[in-house]
């Protein structure tokens, strides 16, 4: 099933009223984003400087109580070995300093009484000195200036290790003035889960905050957009045509003084296109009334320079060869004003919209061949067309085209004329090619405008300059086009394409109910200078 002209015009509508939406859309979703991004942007930077206080100051408090402990038990319980302790010593030093209130692992070097290293681990399956780092043994055992009573100061060291994906604190310290040197493990993992779940608690804040923001953002969004789709609504019927297209206003911000403007602008918009329709309308309908009441005298002058052309032909003439060009003259003219009143008239069927195809099956060989023998222009014209070629066509307006065409090129490119006619797809192209000077380049763009002529100084000697406007609108009536070009070999080529069959347009005509029309009886073909 095909489908039809006004079906096509609601798709086609329907498909600009989605792209519209689309477009609106698009605008809403940078909104929310933009606002969704700040939101993101503040509470990640937020929830990052908490987090990194927070972490800080539990670390922090952690060691500094476990450093303490273990500095107290280092004085209250190394400082008390001896010099050179025995591998029990150590061992129950180490145990009593793990048993503190901070339960820590520790780990007790020193030298026995025969040079020997001896160790005390209060944990020997989780802290031996392999656990400690060798730069911090190297710290803890390097000995600093002597102090004002000449001893040796050692200080006190520490470390955050990780061993097995597990975070540790380890310390280390000597005991000044000789003795052994004590290291402490501590786990982190307490502290490592509390700042876990601190950070999946700020991880969850910031989603809430970005589903605010992006909540905050539609509603943000409907508010402002609303009346700009409202906007673009109003500024699409106006285009449409519907002049009377309003907006309503509420407010006082700026998104109200735009619809004042816009409405402001479409009243002066309205006023204006009425003014030049009414002026238009009343200069149609003096063209259509001067046409009409010119015909009647012209009617009757017609009558009277038949007579008198009779009287030249005849050869006992008649008429005084002193007034002889005189009477030619006036023979030539009304003929003359004869075509212009028909094309006067046949332009304002054409502005009025009463046009009307009155369609018939045309061989177009035949169709060209009987424009050219009506106006004596075969021994001028080279016609290559296949014989035998239909279409359905207005035979009287596509001679009206023909004839325009075919003499425009007579009158301005001479013979001889060539016409080529071509089948093109669903298409009919006509090619009117001559072989004179071509046409210039400033006049292409104008050579289809009403009255135009290219030579200001000649305006009476090139015909109304009605004849290619004609042309244009009766191809346009088939919903076809015509085109004007230089050919590269030299002379002018106007092109002629049109639909081999214009049924569906008389057809949509039908449809869409228009009425009126007729009264075509001017064929309008005259050659239209350039």
């Amino acid at each position: 099933m095909t489908e039809s002209p006004a079906e096509h015009r609601g798709w086609t509508a329907g498909r600009t009223t989605a792209l519209s939406r689309l477009r609106f859309t698009s605008l809403r979703l940078r909104l929310v984003v933009v606002f969704g991004l700040v939101a993101l942007t503040a509470a990640v930077s937020a929830s990052a400087i908490a987090y990194w206080l927070n972490r800080e100051a539990v670390l922090t408090r952690t060691q500094d109580a476990v450093l303490r402990d273990f500095q107290q038990e280092m004085q209250n319980r190394a400082s008390s070995l001896p010099m050179h302790p025995t591998q029990d010593e150590l061992q129950h030093a180490a145990g009593q300093m793990a048993n503190s209130s901070q339960r820590f692992s520790v780990l007790l070097v020193a030298t026995d009484e025969h040079g020997r290293t001896v160790v005390g681990n209060s944990d020997l399956d989780t802290f031996t000195l392999e656990n400690v780092p060798k730069s911090l043994q190297k710290a803890v055992g390097r000995q600093q200036p002597a102090s004002s009573d000449g001893s040796h100061v050692y200080h006190l060291y520490w470390q955050r290790i990780d061993q097995n994906g597990k975070p540790y604190l380890v310390g280390g310290a000597k005991v000044i003035g000789g003795g052994p040197t004590g290291y402490m493990l501590k786990s982190l993992e307490p502290e490592a889960k509390d700042l876990n779940s601190l950070a999946w608690s700020l991880g969850i804040a910031t989603g809430l905050a970005l589903i605010g923001s992006a909540l905050l953002a539609q509603a943000a969004a409907t508010t402002v957009l609303k009346p700009v789709h409202r906007l673009g609504i109003a500024a699409r019927r106006l285009g449409e045509g519907q002049l009377d297209t309003r907006l309503r206003v509420s407010g006082t911000d700026e998104l109200a003084e735009l619809s004042r403007t816009f409405n402001r602008t479409a009243a002066a918009l309205e006023k204006k296109v009425a003014d030049m329709s009414a002026r238009d309308e009343a200069s149609r309908r003096f063209v259509a009334d001067m046409s009409h009441e010119l015909r009647t005298p012209l009617t009757a002058i017609t009558a009277v320079t038949e007579v008198l052309e009779e009287e030249l032909d005849a050869e006992t003439g008649g008429i005084d060869p002193m007034i002889e060009p005189a009477v030619r003259l006036v023979v030539s003219e009304t003929r003359r004003l004869g075509d212009l009143v028909e094309n006067l008239m046949e332009v304002t069927r054409f502005d009025a919209g009463t046009a009307r195809l009155v369609l018939d099956d045309v061989d177009i060989a035949d169709q060209i061949t009987a424009c050219i023998d009506a106006r004596a222009w075969l021994d001028a014209v080279e016609l290559d067309a296949e014989r035998g070629l239909m279409a359905r066509l207005d035979p009287r307006r596509l001679d009206v085209i023909l004839a325009n065409l075919i003499g425009n090129a007579l009158k301005h490119g001479g013979s001889p004329v060539r016409v080529i006619v071509r089948e093109e797809d669903e298409d009919l192209l006509i090619r009117v090619r001559d072989h004179g000077p071509g046409i210039p380049e400033d006049v292409l763009p104008h050579v289809f405008d009403r009255f135009y002529k290219a030579s200001a100084s000649r305006p009476r000697s090139e015909g109304s300059g009605l004849g290619l406007s004609i042309a244009l609108e009766n191809a346009h009536i088939h919903g076809g086009e015509i085109t004007a070009a230089n050919s590269p070999d030299g002379g002018a080529v106007f092109t002629l394409r049109l639909p081999r069959d214009a049924s569906a347009l008389v057809e949509l005509e039908k449809r869409d109910g228009d009425q009126g029309g007729g009264g075509d009886d001017g064929d309008g073909a005259e050659g239209h200078a350039r």
